[in-house]
């Protein structure tokens, strides 16, 4: 019988939300696998700033509305069904230019039965930016769907720049999701060389581990534990947070950016090494 692909290979996954079906894509193929879900998503607890937005939102819809995420489009449904308005909320949205930074947040939207209007030209803040770029802005209102609760200055200021008038809004905030001294043991065994490859697949799974690691004087060790693991990448948007701080990326997937494409790169990758 033929030895499977990850035979003897020990892969750690961050992930928190699909763990179970990113596990079981792994362990399938005869991979060790070291669950350790570095974050949690929740709602963001400005409720009332949420409600208010959608409101605005309903009552006079912006004429473009920018969605970073996917995860974004499904907590303001959840905030809009939860607040009664749920009706008013998808008819607007209906309505609404859509630009969608990827396939992530059409998706979300075809749960919807809608879909963007236009996808970035890549699924990146930049690629956001060359499709505005296209785009003649004046006398347009924005409206922009935020990742978790990073302000993404670039484009807020791009916005800023061409004098366009526009609303953000933040549905969603990351929260630990494991113990610290899981985190600190992940980190241990990277630096001890005990990992072939980790799968990163969003970029708050990078931040959680470098926060516990300045906290415990662990920096160095997660350094030499990354440099020396083979990093594997699920979209561009990871993959530059991780290149930005010195990290090399073993793989990526080349056009879906979702778990099974990953999955199959990373198989790829060890067939061909």
């Amino acid at each position: 019988m033929n030895k499977k692909p990850f035979t003897n290979l020990t892969i750690a996954l961050p992930e928190s939300r699909q763990l179970d079906i990113l596990a079981d894509l792994f362990t399938k193929r005869d991979a060790n696998v070291i669950r350790c879900p570095l974050v949690a998503i929740h709602d963001s607890p400005k409720s009332e700033v949420i409600k208010q937005w959608l409101n605005e939102f309903i009552t006079t819809p912006p004429d473009i509305l920018i969605i970073l995420t996917g995860e974004g489009i499904r907590r303001l449904t959840g905030f809009a069904e939860r607040f009664n308005l749920s009706a008013q909320w998808r008819q607007a949205l209906s309505k609404v230019y859509k630009i969608a930074r990827g396939p992530k947040p059409n998706r979300a939207l075809k749960e919807l039965d809608l879909q963007a209007q236009e996808l970035a030209l890549e699924p990146t803040t930049d690629g956001m930016l060359l499709s505005l770029d296209q785009i003649d802005l004046s006398h347009k209102r924005l409206a922009v769907q935020l990742y978790g609760e990073d302000p993404n200055k670039k484009l807020q200021n791009y916005l800023q720049q061409r004098n366009v008038e526009f609303t953000t809004v933040a549905p969603y905030i990351y929260a630990s999701d494991v113990e610290t001294e899981q985190v600190i043991g992940l980190i241990q065994q990277l630096s001890d060389n005990k990992i072939d490859i980790i799968c990163f697949t969003s970029k708050s799974q990078y931040t959680r581990m470098e926060k516990v690691a300045d906290q415990y004087q662990l920096s160095t060790k997660l350094k030499q534990g990354l440099q020396q693991v083979k990093i594997a990448a699920v979209g561009p948007v990871v993959a530059d947070q991780l290149r930005t701080a010195g990290y090399e990326i073993a793989v990526m997937p080349q056009e879906k950016y979702f778990m099974k494409p990953m999955a199959t790169a990373v198989e790829k990758m060890i067939e061909l090494s």
